[in-house]
């Protein structure tokens, strides 16, 4: 028989800003929604305050169920209230603020629960047009158009607790392995990658402009596609420098792996000479980012596991436990030349590795990461070293490729030789506009490598998300700028 769980409490509805209070006892303390479900109420009740939005509402005849979340956690916390003050301003969305006792919970499904004495909501919601609905399932498709409102969603705001902790250890990993942080601009002159894929910036003057105007800066201005050549500069001075912060391509891409806004992680190592040493450097980051996630996130991680990609969790497992593979490009163009595989892409020495190749070659080798080297020399821009390794010839530069996503991660040793890379700059036409980038082969050069992650690719594949869209606050791509 049910026994019934009474609890004197009030509702104030859309009051001005008022916080719960107790006219006699304890003060509440004020807990955050994770906070009161790691609390060890062995020892009695302790009377709390939280405040979040209402995840679902159960009435029955003898008690009052809500389920409330502030975003602390993927759990919500049961609160337990008398049906008699049931009202309708209480529903799915709405914003409340609660304060009661926190004791231990009968039910098996949670350790505790809040014993309502007083509810106040602070903001109604009309369930009705409230386009996210409780207990149904909404396509990433569907909740990608209301990027105001997605965060209300489980699925959305794990994904953004994941990629808070990701970054924090990112940031851990670099710090703890002697790296200085750069803060490298958003706005540049140069285009970092010669592929042209550029944000021009113009001041949005409505005054006409002169005749002869240069524009606000003087020169060309364009929003970043990678702090790379400003992380060499500080290499000049630093032997470990990264940076971590949004890039811009012009790239028009509606594909399931580009976004026209994204984020960069991207590093330098001075007095180094070896492929090897920076292909270490990009193993360790994604088996440390990868592990702090699956220690720090489980409850998170394992949804993502359960319900958007079933078997992710043992792919990531093995690749965890391997050693990635490495193989040159050549020996990838013999590799692909041999598939039973009908390619869209041609598949000879020479030719640029689309995302069908470097898909099929991870699954080639065991859908472990696969580290391709030695690129073709006019595969890669204009810094990579020069191999000077007969006619076919390569330059030391090497792209990390994943299951199901392909690149991950891309970078090279760094030309340092002044005279190859003044006679390359020449032969492109840009020496004029490198003069300050041979200053630096001029002014104490050494050999230096950097390498760049894509934040959302590496979020993509550690979760399993099919569109990189998902993996974003506020995705910009092609024809969609929404908010």
């Amino acid at each position: 028989m049910f026994a019934p769980r009474r609890a004197a409490f009030s509702i104030l509805v859309r009051s001005p800003w008022r916080h719960c209070h107790r006219s006699h006892g304890a003060a509440a303390t004020k807990l955050s929604v994770r906070e009161a479900l790691g609390t060890n109420v062995d020892r009695g009740e302790k009377k709390v305050k939280i405040q979040g939005w209402v995840r679902s509402v159960r009435s029955q005849k003898e008690v009052l169920f809500l389920h409330v979340n502030d975003g602390s956690s993927l759990e919500s916390l049961q609160i337990v209230a008398d049906p008699d003050h049931k009202s309708s301003a209480i529903g799915f969305g709405s914003s409340v603020e609660v304060c009661g006792s926190l004791m231990r919970s009968p039910s098996k499904k949670q350790n505790v629960e809040l014993k309502a004495e007083e509810i106040h909501v602070i903001g109604e919601c009309d369930s009705k047009d409230f386009p996210f609905k409780v207990r149904e399932h909404h396509p990433p498709e569907y909740t990608r158009q209301y990027p105001h409102l997605r965060c209300r969603r489980n699925t959305f705001s794990s994904l953004l607790r994941v990629r808070s902790a990701a970054t924090s250890a990112i940031h851990h990993f670099f710090q703890s392995n002697g790296f200085i942080l750069i803060h490298t601009p958003i706005i540049t002159s140069n285009d970092c990658e010669g592929a042209g894929e550029l944000f021009q910036v113009e001041a949005a003057s409505r005054d006409r402009k002169p005749e002869g105007d240069s524009g606000f800066f003087g020169v060309p201005a364009f929003l970043t596609v990678s702090g790379q050549l400003h992380l060499e500069i500080m290499s000049g001075g630093f032997q470990k420098v990264f940076t971590f912060g949004p890039t811009f391509r012009a790239e028009n891409s509606q594909s399931r792996r580009h976004l026209a806004e994204f984020y960069m992680v991207e590093a330098e190592i001075s007095f180094t000479d070896r492929l090897e040493d920076i292909m270490q450097v990009m193993e360790n980051l994604f088996k440390d980012t990868t592990a702090a996630l699956l220690s720090t996130c489980p409850e998170d991680m394992n949804l993502f596991f359960k319900f958007v990609s079933p078997g992710q969790q043992s792919r990531l497992e093995r690749v965890m436990k391997n050693n990635f593979i490495v193989m040159s490009y050549t020996e990838a163009i013999e590799i692909l030349k041999k598939a039973d595989t009908s390619f869209q892409h041609r598949t000879e020495w020479g030719c640029d590795l689309k995302t069908e190749h470097e898909k099929y070659l991870v699954r080639h080798c065991g859908d472990v990461p696969v580290f391709v080297i030695n690129y073709p020399y006019d595969l890669k821009p204009f810094y990579a070293r020069d191999n000077q390794d007969g006619p076919q010839r390569t330059v030391a530069a090497v792209d990390l490729l994943v299951p199901g996503i392909g690149e991950l991660f891309g970078g090279s040793l760094r030309e340092e030789r002044l005279h190859i890379l003044q006679s390359r700059l020449d032969r492109l036409g840009l020496t004029d506009t490198y003069q300050w980038y041979l200053d630096l082969r001029r002014f104490g050069s050494v050999p230096h490598s950097g390498f760049g992650m894509g934040f959302e690719r590496y979020l993509q594949f550690v979760l399993g998300v099919d569109n990189i869209k998902d993996v974003i606050p506020f995705p910009r791509f092609s024809y969609s700028c929404l908010l």
